[in-house]
């Protein structure tokens, strides 16, 4: 079920019946709806139309084929605005790795598959990526000046495409279920050339931060070596999309994840800018 855009009123819940969160993130609370079905409620400060453009992207992502969460309608609760998901029971790929380690490579080459699939579907509806990595690269305060026109130019020369790219493609983006892989999180989605995507992965796996209680990850640098490594050796198994580009990609996506403000990585990433400057 892909869904309708409408936004519907339901009578009945408030936010003290939604009980205690399934997870709370930085823009959102998951809680138990209806049997099947979750809701993703928005933090009061979210408009209706960002809600709106989130379910219509999400929409956009099911029409596809790939195996996504349904959708089905935003709603309002307590004033505050949400969408209506499909209930995915699963363990994430991250969470995994935490408890059985040793099953490292298998989940990068699954990561390498299901990133290689989602690549071959084309999306032209979804939002442009380009544009959306020209607004994040001008907005991304910890940018030095000299860069920025650096790497929109560097962007200018790079080629577009029109391939569903997710975005926020990690371990922890995907569910093990008893039906298979679920990607989540599609909020970021746009169309554009894969190895943009790929090369978000990468930077993701090198320097992201994992969330709390896994501390060793974010610790080991072999373990990211060898899952960057094993991911990136497999996708290209899959996908030949002008490989030679991606150091020429890693610059404008290390720019533009700079306007995320996770200050804990800014000097990791304005160093890596730096060396793939240097390394043209």
């Amino acid at each position: 079920m892909c869904g309708a855009n409408a936004v519907i009123d339901k009578p009945a819940p408030t936010l003290a019946d939604l009980g205690t969160p399934l997870a709370r993130g930085r823009t959102a609370e998951v809680y138990a709806w209806e049997p099947g079905w979750v809701l993703k409620l928005f933090l009061p400060h979210f408009s209706q139309s960002s809600v709106e453009h989130e379910a219509d992207v999400a929409r956009k992502v099911c029409a596809t084929g790939l195996r996504a969460p349904a959708i089905d309608q935003v709603v309002t609760v307590g004033g505050r605005y949400g969408i209506l998901y499909e209930r995915i029971d699963g363990v994430s790929l991250l969470q995994i790795l935490t408890r059985r380690p040793w099953r490292l490579v298998p989940i990068a080459r699954l990561m390498a598959r299901l990133h290689a699939d989602m690549h071959g579907r084309p999306a032209p509806t979804l939002p442009a990526q380009r544009a959306r990595l020209i607004r994040k690269i001008e907005r991304a305060a910890p940018l030095f000046p000299q860069l920025r026109p650096k790497v929109l130019a560097t962007l200018q020369q790079l080629p577009d495409s029109d391939c569903l790219c997710h975005g926020d493609f990690h371990p922890d983006n995907i569910l093990e279920t008893t039906q298979g892989p679920v990607i989540i999180d599609w909020n970021d989605a746009t169309h554009g050339h894969p190895l943009a995507d790929v090369a978000r992965t990468l930077l993701l796996i090198r320097f992201g931060s994992a969330p709390d209680g896994v501390v060793w990850f974010t610790a080991a640098q072999a373990v990211r070596w060898i899952m960057r490594g094993v991911y990136l050796y497999n996708y290209r198994r899959w996908r030949s999309d002008g490989n030679d580009a991606l150091r020429q990609w890693l610059i404008p996506i290390t720019a533009a994840r700079l306007e995320e403000r996770i200050v804990e990585e800014e000097p990791h990433l304005l160093a890596y800018l730096e060396r793939l400057f240097d390394a043209l």
